[in-house]
């Protein structure tokens, strides 16, 4: 029957008494569990996303664009992290740039939550967040 067909005949339960034959394309059947062997051990991808902010100036215009990135990346399971880089004088203005992330952080609280605070490394204040799951 099976070459009639033209596929094989594949013993499923040689220890059932009687044995349990199947008719099947074998090579298909072995890729398809091969597939399903390399998804179940590959880890859901996460990638670590960078948003430089370049000044404590920065534009309504570009918040927003910056805002609609990091939305896309929290949407596709992605970390973002927000830099915030200081230029000479605007350390003295260190507030003004915790606003900013603080914002950011308020506007993407339904998509995501904080991994770490924003905190101060040199010139630059640095924000990571990571998507909520379900």
């Amino acid at each position: 029957m099976a070459r009639e067909v033209g596929l094989d005949l594949v013993e499923v339960s040689p220890q059932a008494d009687p044995p349990v034959c199947r008719i099947m394309d074998y090579g298909k059947w072995k890729y398809k569990q091969r597939k399903k062997e390399q998804k179940s051990h590959s880890a859901p991808h996460q990638q670590l996303k960078e948003l430089r902010i370049r000044s404590v100036k920065i534009d309504q215009h570009d918040q927003v664009t910056t805002l609609n990135k990091a939305k896309k990346f929290l949407e596709d399971g992605h970390k973002v992290q927000f830099n915030l880089m200081f230029r000479g004088r605007e350390m003295h203005h260190v507030d003004l740039g915790r606003q900013i992330l603080d914002r950011f952080r308020t506007d993407l609280e339904p998509l995501s939550k904080v991994e770490r605070e924003p905190r101060l490394e040199g010139k630059r204040m640095i924000l990571i967040l990571t998507p909520k799951r379900g």
